[in-house]
């Protein structure tokens, strides 16, 4: 033993011990060396317990060495770089690690959660969906809320550097065990642009512990000898710390390798941290191994039992041990790979409990050399210690008897880690020579090799990988190099398994899925109420969810839901993994894509002078825009209302450039613009404009605006500010999909044009003595003229969104600003005021104006918002057959109505419903309200709303709820303001 490290083996391992590294867990400071993980290094300076189990808070100890890992999750780091729910199995560890395990408080030592393992009993599986049902869910709703999760989200924001990347490549190898570098190897030598992905941070898979032989050389030295021929090669690429998250459609695969931790990514702000690839291969080659399978025994989750093969990599690879006295149990030969150079190395080996009543003549002579117990046909049956393991009670073919241990090594078998190959859309067979499912039947261009396939020799695995690898490159074209393949000299054939799901004996209870504590008393429940579907099973119980996803605990669980329910696990089945296979930082998944390049906030032309006047601004649709303009002392309300109140008494200065603008040309311009519009445009006369609807295949509004006819085959439309690119894309949609026959161009010229809409009874005014050539004399309310204002070139429209008269100037983008300034300068002798979104929405409301998304929802139809002579139009639109179906015609349908308030009343809550009694005297919901607003000039509240049936029930009462109020409203016309016009025709 070394050191402060109290279970570290003077000698051996991969660790670097001239590099001693400090870190710090739970508070208390430890040193481990270069080459460890967190776990090994924890497990070096004999900590056992390192975390909490998520339901019962049950004591849990590392069971596994790498991404099986179900109880070491740790929080990582500290402040904006904490990363909650890391497996301590792959974390490197380096100088300054501070950790701590998750779900516990406020150590694992003393858990306060620990609590609910006293009351277990009342806890069991789907207990959530039985009570917290009286009095009030929300009586529960906050302690359940706060209990819920693993780890803590940072709040600050994240400061590391995040990249990605895209890659296309020959063939994709998965997994840098024998079988992965053996086809790696084969096809790289063949020409093939390769790229390796191995999640650790070293290659050799099993090689890195096992005593195997290849080709003369230990099997670690010819990893490593392979692994840099590969990363010679020109056209190869090997990616380490890499994890291979999902594997999509079109062998599209989404990996994330990382690059640094948070120490060194503090030290170089430059460095990025983690690496987002997404790679498209001709051809992909899984070769991600095999995950050990723990057995179902009573007492099975203490601190100190773990995986055989794990105890084995931490004693080989890292020279840390579990324990100093193990008992192995297992149903297969593989555990006696650990029970051997466990016993060579001083640990005492109590005994090898076999299940199966024979045990190979060669095993049991070298457990005998060694003076190793050998229990065969025996069975752990119980365990015990608090926070580790101190026995366990064997049953044997002479009874039952307590066996003194600290550590306990366990193999059920493995599962092929299929995954990946799962989420590609392959099917899976159960094969029962080794009690698992393995690859079957693939869809993509993908093959499965070495122990993902189900054979798990080392021999089978370099001889199944260059196989693949081979033909992988011969697929794409490219010659084989050679037909030689790797030779695996001292490997022994290892028996068949007896397949153990679960021993049922002793009080404790069996664990299955050791993260969430289900158990197979829960499986029998989920059973015993028809639960059986493996869905189902995983939902109810909560098996295989959260960090873990059913690594270690899926087969195990389906065989014994079969063995409950009658069915094999053939019949059983599995659910079909998901992505991501591990978890991913949010920030390695965002790369670059966060902040402005995330959502880019768009400024308008005159943005500087919108700030020089006091705007404050919010995102209207990626823009930011101008709410109001507040001036000193004025709240929002006050601000909202003076402005509109401005634009009632003398004028009001708005700038709507990202209304959406869309040019549309051609010989077919107009037949075009008939059928995308609800409305007639082919008639409409140059230089006039006409406001209309667009719905889409259902009669639904999508959007509205006004359409200029420019020329002959020349229109301009315009659109929400909401569907400048949406309303573009679906026109070029429907031209190049249906109307191939239009001759017809769709141009978006949004982002040219700058637009400054003056408004009020002083707007004519302030444009004549701003200087134009457009004969305002000879403008009506909508119409068009081309002209100059202020010396610039413009496009003027009479159109109105306030009701009062205005002038909507289009000058280009670039001269939006000049025109702004010459425009205040010259309006404020006539009470010119900057006029904000809120203030804007008031004029609409005022005037019954529809806000489409607002007003309108997915189900509104043209003739709920009184558009019913559209269906008198001779020629067809989209919607139109739509809108003569029954259903869209019922009068009990939502329709479009005002809500006027009594006077002295507030404001009607937006989303507030209008209610009726049934029959039973029970009230619903008859339709809501929409848009709201006091209105400055009425000096009275004022809303717009869907109502049932409203177009038949102008006058009548009704009662609105919402906010936790009650008011009442009559229902009107929902033009408020100058019904005739005349205001906005002056």
């Amino acid at each position: 033993m070394t050191g402060g490290q109290t279970a570290r083996v003077a000698a051996g391992g991969r660790v670097d011990r001239s590099r001693p590294l400090s870190f710090t867990w739970e508070k208390r400071s430890y040193t481990g060396y270069a080459g460890d993980t967190l776990a090994s290094a924890l497990m070096a300076n004999g900590i056992t317990l390192v975390g909490r189990s998520f339901k019962y808070h049950r004591p849990r100890g590392i069971i596994a060495a790498g991404v099986e890992e179900s109880n070491a999750l740790v929080q990582l780091g500290q402040g904006a770089r904490s990363t909650p729910s890391m497996r301590a199995t792959e974390v490197l560890l380096y100088d300054g690690l501070v950790a701590k395990p998750v779900n516990c408080f406020p150590n694992s030592r003393f858990d306060v959660g620990g609590i609910n393992n006293l009351v277990a009993r009342f806890l069991p599986a789907g207990f959530y969906y039985k009570t917290f049902m009286w009095p009030d869910w929300h009586l529960y709703e906050g302690i359940i809320r706060r209990a819920a999760g693993l780890g803590k989200v940072a709040t600050d924001v994240d400061p590391d550097r995040y990249e990605s990347r895209y890659a296309h490549c020959d063939v994709l190898v998965v997994g840098g065990g024998p079988a992965g570098l053996a086809a790696a190897d084969a096809a790289s030598a063949a020409g093939a642009r390769v790229i390796l992905a191995e999640q650790d941070f070293s290659l050799g898979g099993a090689l890195l512990y096992d005593e195997i032989v290849i080709d003369g050389e230990n099997g670690d030295a010819w990893a490593t000898r392979v692994g840099e021929h590969i990363a010679g090669r020109h056209d190869a690429k090997l990616l380490l710390r890499t994890t291979v998250l999902g594997y999509h459609d079109h062998n599209s695969l989404t990996m994330v390798q990382q690059l640094g931790n948070e120490m060194a990514c503090a030290a170089d702000p430059t460095r990025a941290r983690y690496r987002t690839w997404q790679v498209r291969a001709a051809r992909v080659v899984l070769a991600t191994g095999a995950i050990e399978r723990p057995l179902v025994f009573p007492g099975n989750d203490r601190p100190g039992i773990m995986l055989a093969s794990a105890v084995r990599h931490y004693a080989r690879r890292f020279a840390a041990l579990a324990g100093r006295r193990g008992l192995v149990f297992t149903n297969n030969d593989s555990a006696y790979r650990t029970a051997f150079p466990l016993a060579d190395s001083g640990v005492t080996i109590a005994a090898v409990v076999d299940v199966r009543e024979t045990v190979a003549s060669d095993l049991a002579n070298a457990l005998s050399q060694r003076g190793i117990r050998s229990i065969a046909g025996g069975a752990v049956i119980d365990t015990r210690g608090r926070n580790r393991l101190s026995g366990a009670q064997v049953r044997t073919s002479h009874g039952q008897e307590w066996i003194a241990c600290d550590h306990l090594a366990m193999s059920g078998g493995f599962n092929p880690t299929t995954h990946l190959f799962s989420q590609s859309g392959g099917t899976t067979r159960y094969a029962e020579d080794i009690a698992a499912f393995v690859p079957d039947h693939s869809v993509q261009n993908e093959c499965s090799v070495g122990a993902a396939a189900g054979a798990f020799s080392t021999h089978a695995a370099v001889q199944s990988g260059t196989t693949a690898g081979a033909a992988a490159a011969m697929a794409i074209g490219f010659a084989p190099a050679s037909d030689a393949k790797p030779v695996v000299a001292n490997e022994r054939a290892e028996a068949s398994l007896m397949p153990c799901w679960s021993i049922d004996a002793g009080r404790s209870k069996a664990f299955v899925d050791f993260q969430n504590d289900v158990s197979v008393t829960d499986i029998a429940l989920s059973a015993r109420e028809s639960f059986r579907s493996v869905e189902h099973l995983k939902r109810y119980t909560t098996l295989g969810m959260a960090v873990d996803q059913g690594k270690t605990s899926n087969v195990n669980a389906l065989a014994i839901l079969g063995a409950l329910t009658g069915r094999s696990v053939q019949e059983t089945g599995h659910t079909r993994y998901r992505y991501p296979f591990t978890p991913v930082p949010l920030g390695a998944m965002a790369a670059r894509n966060r902040g402005e390049l995330f959502r880019p906030r768009r400024h308008m032309p005159a943005h500087d002078d919108h700030v020089s006047a006091g705007a404050v601004f919010e995102d209207y649709g990626g823009w930011m825009r101008p709410a109001y303009y507040p001036r000193s002392g004025e709240s929002p309300h006050d601000a909202e209302q003076r402005e509109a109140r401005t634009v009632r008494r003398t004028a009001g200065l708005f700038e709507g450039s990202p209304l959406g603008k869309i040019e549309v040309t051609g010989p077919d311009a107009g037949r075009f613009l008939d059928l995308v519009y609800a409305n007639t445009m082919s008639t409409l006369k140059r230089g006039k404009v006409r406001y209309g609807l667009m719905l889409n295949e259902l009669g639904v509004v999508i959007d509205d605006g006004v359409t200029t006819r420019l020329g002959d085959d020349h229109f301009l439309i315009c659109t929400s500010s909401g569907g400048a690119e949406r309303i573009a894309a679906w026109m070029e949609e429907w031209l190049q999909c249906e109307w191939l026959d239009l001759d017809v161009l769709v141009a978006p010229v949004t982002s040219a044009w700058g637009v400054l809409t003056i408004t009020g009874p002083q707007a004519r005014h302030i444009v004549h003595e701003t200087g134009t050539t457009v004969p305002l004399d000879d403008f009506p309310h909508m119409s068009f003229a081309e002209g100059t204002i202020a010396g610039l070139p413009t496009r003027m429209f009479r159109v109105s969104y306030s009701g009062e008269t205005s002038y909507e100037i289009n000058v280009p983008a670039t001269s939006t600003s000049a025109l702004w300034t010459k425009l205040m300068e010259v309006g404020a002798g006539h009470g010119l005021t900057p006029v904000g979104i809120d203030a804007w929405m008031v004029l609409r409301t005022e005037k019954g104006y529809l806000h489409i998304g607002v007003d309108t929802d997915g189900t509104t139809n043209a003739l709920d918002v009184g558009w019913s002579h559209v269906l008198k139009k001779g020629n067809d639109f989209i919607g139109k057959r739509s809108l003569m179906r029954a259903e869209d015609q019922r009068a009990d349908r939502l329709q479009f109505v005002g809500f006027a308030s009594p006077a002295g009343a507030p404001p009607l809550p937006i989303g507030g419903h209008a209610t009726a009694p049934d029959t039973t005297g029970t009230r619903h919901s008859e339709g809501y309200v929409t848009s709201s607003a006091f209105s400055p000039t009425l000096k009275h509240p004022v809303a717009l709303g869907m109502l049932r049936g409203g177009f038949a029930r102008m006058g009548e009462t009704v009662r609105i709820e919402g906010g936790g109020t009650t008011h009442t409203a009559t229902v009107v016309s929902p033009t408020f303001y100058d019904a005739a016009g005349e205001r906005l025709r002056g």
